[in-house]
């Protein structure tokens, strides 16, 4: 029975977030450690990226990000979101930083209704819904994500606070409600382009998501 077999046949009656392997995982941004997490609760395989010693600071104040699964922006590259430059961003500042977490949340596709759902609420976008409206119209709720097993996640690296790298308040009071301190909310602010700008600013003006720079940048050229 492989390692793998063995943490998770040790705990299958557990709870939460188990650990079940740690991996170097060299990347075009640093040499991270990849973290591999079982949710029990849910089924769902999750991942967090480590930079560093983060043992150094006692877990205080660990530049930290939370990124909800985006396939079509983090993998192909959509200009739909700002996704996939978030997740590039947040990388390359952990790395500057010289050590912090990028806890990748699967199961977060399109605020947690999934990708066929996504995909249908982008369509209906493209008719004139905003992000909220299109997903009112499908019957599904505006925001489904969980942030537990972020928590559980963090708590399991020895992270105690973290600096949070997030325009979305929600996720600064999910981490509070779990346990993990949030000594600063970074923003995460991201040139707007033409096929995004609206998305943005439904999200500043109906998410409460922190976006000032909307009106003052440039827009990009998609």
């Amino acid at each position: 029975m492989t390692e793998t077999a063995d943490v998770l046949g040790a705990n299958a009656q557990a709870s939460g977030a188990v650990r079940v392997v740690n991996a170097p995982l060299p990347t075009v941004y640093g040499d991270f450690e990849a973290v591999g997490y079982l949710d029990q609760d849910r089924g769902e395989e999750q991942v967090a990226l480590v930079y560093g010693d983060i043992d150094a600071t006692d877990g205080e104040g660990i530049l930290t990000r939370l990124h909800s699964e985006c396939l079509t922006g983090d993998a192909f590259g959509s200009q739909h979101c700002e996704c996939g430059d978030q997740l590039d961003s947040a990388l390359r500042s952990i790395v500057a930083e010289g050590r912090g977490i990028l806890v990748y949340l699967r199961g977060h596709e399109g605020r947690g209704i999934g990708l066929l759902a996504k995909l249908q609420a982008m369509k209906l976008q493209s008719e004139g819904l905003d992000t909220v409206e299109a997903n009112i119209a499908l019957g599904l709720p505006v925001d489904a994500r969980d942030y537990r097993v972020a928590a559980e996640m963090l708590h399991d690296l020895g992270v105690r606070s973290v600096r949070l790298m997030s325009n979305n308040p929600r996720k600064r009071e999910a981490l509070l409600r779990h346990g993990i301190k949030v000594a600063e909310q970074v923003p995460l602010l991201i040139t707007p382009c033409e096929d995004n700008i609206a998305y943005l600013r439904t999200k500043r003006e109906r998410l409460d998501h922190y976006l000032p720079h909307l009106e003052a940048a440039a827009v990009r050229s998609s």
